[in-house]
């Protein structure tokens, strides 16, 4: 696979999961948080439609998160500084890891999912860089602004801009359920972006196809490895 074609997939990834971002920062005010408990609350809740009101399974909200993909958080401040860090670390050894495996000539599907991995953690490590410096502070009655004279965090405290939210299933645990019946039920609950999708597909795909795509790496060094062999002359062939 020629690199042109990985790099072509990764900014194609990357145009496409911040120019959303961009549109739902300065055009939606937050519209899904959490309460004390721990509970979602949205719009429902307030009275508030949002965006795909007509497709309740398939929705816009507009979430900002200081952790991991889909949402999950990783201790406060100091958390999301090393989650940051990390980050950074993990793309760059994207960078290396990419260039090597090209050169390799791994398998296609292998190298689309380890681009498809990069794309993600490089849209999501964007937001954490540069977004509290170039964003207003997002509220649940203001629309943020672009580029205020003053953003709402330093360098790498910018917030992850999620919108994607599909929940498909909504019921109640029957009351004989163990610990949780009565209460409610949902899924697909997590909010996630284009980022996101692109390192649960390319990790999905890794794992689903890992024995096809290392098979064929095998036979691949393995043809490589007689191509190279050099024929003596002096040898009989008898």
């Amino acid at each position: 696979m020629k690199a042109r074609n990985v790099i072509l997939l990764i900014i194609l990834i990357l145009v496409a999961d911040q120019a959303l971002k961009v549109w739902v920062k300065t055009s939606m005010p937050l519209s899904y948080h959490w309460d004390e408990s721990h509970q979602p609350i949205t719009p429902y809740d307030r009275g508030i439609r949002p965006f795909g009101q007509n497709a309740e399974w398939a929705q816009i909200y507009f979430v900002e998160n200081e952790g991991m993909a889909w949402g999950w958080k990783f201790g406060g401040e100091l958390g999301k500084m090393a989650l940051t860090l990390f980050r950074m670390a993990a793309v760059l050894f994207g960078i290396w890891y990419l260039r090597d495996i090209l050169r390799k000539r791994h398998h296609r599907g292998f190298i689309i999912c380890v681009g498809l991995i990069f794309a993600g953690a490089l849209g999501n490590l964007i937001d954490s860089m540069f977004y509290g410096l170039i964003f207003e502070e997002s509220t649940y009655t203001s629309v943020a602004r672009i580029f205020p004279e003053k953003g709402y965090a330093g360098f790498l405290h910018g917030k992850v801009v999620d919108m994607f939210y599909f929940p498909i299933i909504r019921a109640t645990y029957p009351t004989w359920f163990p610990f949780v019946g009565g209460e409610d039920f949902e899924f697909f609950s997590p909010v996630f972006n284009i980022a996101d999708a692109a390192i649960s597909i390319g990790v999905i795909a890794l794992l689903l196809f890992q024995k096809r795509f290392l098979q064929t790496d095998k036979e691949n060094s393995k043809q490589a490895i007689e191509t190279s062999t050099r024929v003596n002359d002096d040898v009989q062939v008898s």
